[in-house]
C-alpha cells in the first residue's frame, strides 16, 4: 500500500508543513516541545498533519513525533528534506512499504 505525503516549506515563515492525508479539518493538536516547534493536527486520534517551525534546527523533533504516535520518521524526514531542498513549491511524496531486510 502506498502512503502519500505532502510537505511544503514556506521559506518566509520558516515553517515547513507535513500533510499524512487527506483531511479537510482536525478537531484536536498538540506539540511536541515546550517550545511549541513541533505541532500535530490530529483527527479522530490520528496525526493528519505535523507543522515544525524553525526546520533546519527542528529535525529531530519529527523523530520525537514518529515515536510517539508510531509515525513513519524516515519518511517524515525525507519529506521534510525534500521541502527544504525545493522551498515554496508543494512536494507530494509517495512511501510503499519497507522492503524486507532493510533497517
Amino acid at each position: 500500500m502506498l502512503a502519500t505525503m505532502k510537505a511544503d516549506y514556506d521559506s518566509e515563515a520558516d515553517a515547513l508543513s507535513i500533510d499524512l492525508g487527506a483531511a479537510e479539518h482536525c478537531d484536536d493538536g498538540v506539540s511536541m516541545d515546550k517550545d511549541e516547534n513541533c505541532n500535530l493536527a490530529l483527527l479522530n486520534g490520528q496525526v493528519v498533519n505535523v507543522e515544525l517551525l524553525y526546520p533546519a534546527d527542528n529535525l529531530e523533533l519529527l523523530g520525537v513525533a514518529a515515536e510517539r504516535f508510531d509515525l513513519d520518521g524516515q519518511g517524515l524526514l525525507a519529506a521534510a528534506k525534500a521541502a527544504l531542498a525545493a522551498p515554496d513549491r508543494l512536494m507530494t511524496l509517495g512511501f510503499g512499504r519497507r522492503l524486507a531486510g532493510s533497517s
